[in-house]
């Protein structure tokens, strides 16, 4: 079993310094499209959460339990795509009918969290670096709210640089693009934690 100091290094290498977004560039369609404001951002960021947590545990026991001992390990990708497809419709019909106005705000990138390349990108780095289920779940939890800091701290300063005077060129995607390689390399002083 895995020590607790090794899960907690785990969890802060994860989520902060191999950020999924700002190191590993995944996940960078809804990164830009759904950082507009901080309240939809974590909402994204929570879906994300719970959709590659749940993604990473049930990949995790169905190549430990099913495919391997079948040899039937290079069926991963597409098994992994279609559990994470029924999650995201799991989170879809339950945003709907709970909170339909996340599920309005999140619009076409919710669906897309199918897509997501971060999300399988996940569950194929938990069965490369043959973690166990709960070790699985753990790089999956971090990795998520890793995504969900970047997220929420994009949609912040979007949020700031309305109210900025931006030369016409930069406006727009420009400056979100030139905002997010900042952010990437603030990040990458988390490099020295580990």
């Amino acid at each position: 079993m895995d020590s607790v100091r090794e899960l907690l290094l785990l969890l802060v290498g994860s989520s902060l310094v191999s950020n999924v977004v700002l190191s590993q560039f995944l996940g960078l369609c809804p990164f830009l499209g759904v950082s507009r404001k901080v309240k939809t951002a974590a909402g994204m960021g929570t879906a994300v959460i719970f959709v590659i947590t749940l993604a990473s545990a049930v990949a995790g026991a169905i190549h430990q339990f099913i495919l391997q001992r079948l040899d039937l390990e290079y069926l991963d990708t597409i098994v992994f795509i279609l559990v994470i497809a029924a999650l995201v419709q799991f989170v879809e019909m339950f945003l709907k009918k709970i909170i339909p106005s996340l599920y309005e705000a999140l619009g076409v990138y919710l669906p897309l969290i199918t897509t997501n390349c971060a999300v399988l990108g996940v569950a194929l780095n938990n069965v490369q670096a043959e973690y166990g289920i709960l070790t699985g779940v753990v790089n999956g939890f971090a990795t998520a709210v890793g995504f969900t800091i970047a997220i929420v701290i994009l949609a912040g300063l979007r949020e700031k640089m309305e109210y900025n005077d931006i030369p016409e060129s930069f406006k727009g995607m420009p400056m979100v693009l030139l905002t997010a390689g900042l952010m990437a390399i603030a990040f990458t002083g988390f490099s020295g934690l580990l």
